[in-house]
This record gives structure tokens, C-alpha cells and sequence, in this order.
């Protein structure tokens, strides 16, 4: 059921990635708001009619699962963007092999070990046409961000480059790296840094991690970057509580795994419930990620709760939300680090609520 469930979102969107950056016929049909879409922080107008390499956008996926008090499984979150935390899974079983070997030699495990070879397969595999040995590299911002050492160990099982912005060149809508024997082309990125930061002619100007040209090259057909430029939009806290609707508006099926139990702060009804237990719940920015901006209710205190009240009475169309439940430790997919929560809520565009719990990386 999981891996049906999971796939099933992902196919739906991937869909709905395609749709948005098109015709935006969800939008036209009522199954989504346009403000919801267009106000997104992470929804790029540079990338809208851009159709990428053998049509794919979602390469990789993080689908944070967890299981509640009655042992359904509940999807928890969406992580399409920069999926990160495979590196943890991967170190994780290493360690309990090593430390816990009865238990795998008495229980039935998935092995893990495969998933960069796969990996390596998937970038492959998205090369542009034409290219019948693709050079895959992977994009880091560098040594100083918190996901380095994931970048460092996945670029060395793939057997791949790990480079930064500074080592690649575009020129003629190709992308090469620089190497010591001389100038290499590259046919597919692997991208972890944020879209803000990958062209400074697309986005930020300033910025310093990325390689001036590469949505252009994208746009081209010379080079493929996976994830796609512009998921950050499926990834948003107030999107995740339409994901249902979608799989049902873009597949014609029944989600086979539910959301967390969602609310939208600017809602009156869901808005007075949230304010009312405050103290029972954890609030996140819709376009956050990785924690940032994050606050728990059990754990807050009553400035900060006080704080958060007035920011959410003050902006109530910026926060999702969700009910604060006991979950029991539970398995979850492969690519984002260990989830402890309960509820998202958010102080910027729309509010939404989801519960979750304690779930070790498997």
C-alpha cells in the first residue's frame, strides 16, 4: 500500500507541475485558487512553458509518511524540490548492520545499499537526447551547507563529480565543467541548492553559488536539472492540503494514502480552533522547509505563543496547521531527514494545519 500510495502522489504532482507551468488548466477547472499558485514563493514565471528533459520534473521525491494512534499511515508531507536526508538512511543501516546484525539475519528489510546506483540510473536516464553516456554531476552550494556531507557521500557511491557553481561554464547553451585535462561537458545536474541561487541571471543577482546561464541551457535542451526548476510550488504547506483533490482532478482516483488531518487558517472556523490551542500545536510558514520558522506548541513559551498568536491573527491567510496527536515510531520513505512534529502552520499567504509525529529515518 505505501509504495502504491506514494507513487500514485508523485504521479499526481508531476501533474500538476506540468499543468502549472502550462496551461493551468486546475486552475481554470476550480479545483485550486490562482493566488494560492501565483503567490507561492518557490512558483518561477522564468521556467512557465519550459517542458524539461523527456518530460520529467520530479526525479527524485522525499513523501514524509508517518503512522497515526491507530496505525494508518498519513502522508505528512510533500518534498519535491531538493529532496534531502537519503545520506542518513544509507549511514543509518551501515550502522545497525554492523551494531545489530541478528535483526536483520530475523526479519524481512528492504535493503537500501542500491538506492545510488538507482539514483545514478534515474539522472541517466533523463540525459538530453542524442547523449549516449551522459556526465552526471551533482550541484552543492559547498562546504558550509548543513546537507554537504549528503552531497559529498552520494557524488562518491554514484561515482559522479561533485561540483559548484563556480566550477561550471555555460557557452552556446551547453554546460561544461572545468577540470585539470581541460573543459568536460556536463549532460545532467543533480541540483541541491535552492532555485534562488542556481542562475543569477534568472534569479538573485547576487548570487554567488550558481552558474550564470543554466535555465537557459535547460530551456534549450542542453542540459537536463533534476529536480526541475520551479517544483518548490508542489512542496508549499497550503498546496499539500489539495494534493488529495489533485490525485482525484489529474489521475481519476481515490488517494490511497491520506493527509494528516489540514486546516486553513483563513477559515474563520479552523482560525479560532488553531488560536484556541495554540499550546498544543506546531506551526510552520507554508513555504518553509528544513524546520525554519518552526514553532511547537507543547515547547513554546508564552511570549513566543503570544508572539505567534498576533502573527497569525495579524496574517491569517499564511499558515498551516494540524492536529496535535500521539504517533507511534513508524517507517518512512527514502530521501528527507527524521520528522518529530505535530502541526504546520504558517504566517505568510494561506494557513493549513497537518499532524504528525515522531519518525526515525528508516
Amino acid at each position: 500500500m505505501l509504495e502504491q500510495g506514494v507513487a500514485q502522489r508523485v504521479r499526481a504532482l508531476e501533474a500538476f507541475l506540468n499543468d502549472v507551468y502550462d496551461k493551468m488548466a486546475v486552475v481554470t477547472d476550480g479545483v485550486i485558487p490562482r493566488q494560492l499558485v501565483t503567490t507561492s514563493a518557490h512558483f518561477h514565471r522564468q521556467v512557465h512553458g519550459f517542458e524539461p528533459a523527456g518530460g520529467v520534473r520530479v526525479h527524485i521525491s522525499g513523501i514524509d509518511v508517518v503512522r497515526d494512534a491507530a496505525g494508518t499511515f498519513r502522508v505528512l508531507e510533500d518534498n519535491v524540490r531538493v529532496p534531502s536526508g537519503v545520506s542518513y538512511v544509507l549511514e543509518n543501516r551501515r550502522a545497525m548492520a554492523k551494531g545489530l546484525p541478528e535483526a536483520f539475519g530475523q526479519q524481512l528489510i528492504r535493503p537500501v545499499e542500491e538506492y545510488p546506483r538507482r539514483l545514478l540510473s534515474a539522472l541517466r536516464k533523463t540525459a538530453p537526447s542524442g547523449v549516449d553516456d551522459p556526465t552526471v554531476v551533482v550541484l552543492t552550494p559547498g562546504v558550509f551547507n548543513s546537507a554537504y556531507f549528503e552531497h559529498t557521500l552520494l557524488a562518491g557511491l554514484m561515482g559522479v563529480e561533485l561540483v559548484e557553481g563556480r566550477d561550471l561554464i555555460c557557452r552556446g547553451n551547453r554546460v561544461y565543467m572545468r577540470t585539470t585535462a581541460g573543459e568536460q561537458r556536463v549532460d545532467v545536474i543533480y541540483k541541491r541548492i535552492d532555485d534562488e541561487f542556481l542562475d543569477p541571471l534568472q534569479f538573485r543577482a547576487d548570487s554567488m553559488l550558481g552558474c550564470p546561464g543554466l535555465v537557459n541551457a535547460a530551456r534549450a535542451g542542453g542540459v537536463t536539472i533534476a529536480n526541475a526548476v520551479g517544483n518548490g510550488v508542489a512542496d508549499d504547506k497550503l498546496v499539500y492540503s489539495y494534493v488529495p483533490d489533485l490525485i482525484r482532478y489529474y489521475l481519476n482516483e481515490e488517494p490511497v494514502i491520506a493527509n494528516v488531518d489540514t486546516f486553513r487558517l483563513e477559515e474563520k472556523e479552523a482560525r479560532e480552533e488553531v488560536l484556541d490551542r495554540l499550546d498544543e500545536l506546531v506551526v510552520k510558514p507554508v513555504d518553509g522547509s528544513g524546520g525554519k520558522g518552526l514553532v511547537i506548541g507543547p515547547d513554546a513559551s508564552k511570549d513566543e505563543l503570544a508572539a505567534l498568536r498576533k502573527r497569525v491573527i495579524a496574517d491569517p491567510a499564511a499558515g498551516s496547521r494540524s492536529r496535535s496527536c500521539s504517533f507511534p515510531p513508524c517507517p518512512r520513505s527514502a530521501a528527507t531527514n527524521s520528522a518529530h512534529g505535530t502541526w504546520t502552520c504558517a504566517p505568510s499567504r494561506s494557513t493549513t494545519a497537518t499532524t504528525s509525529g515522531s519518525c526515525p529515518a528508516a
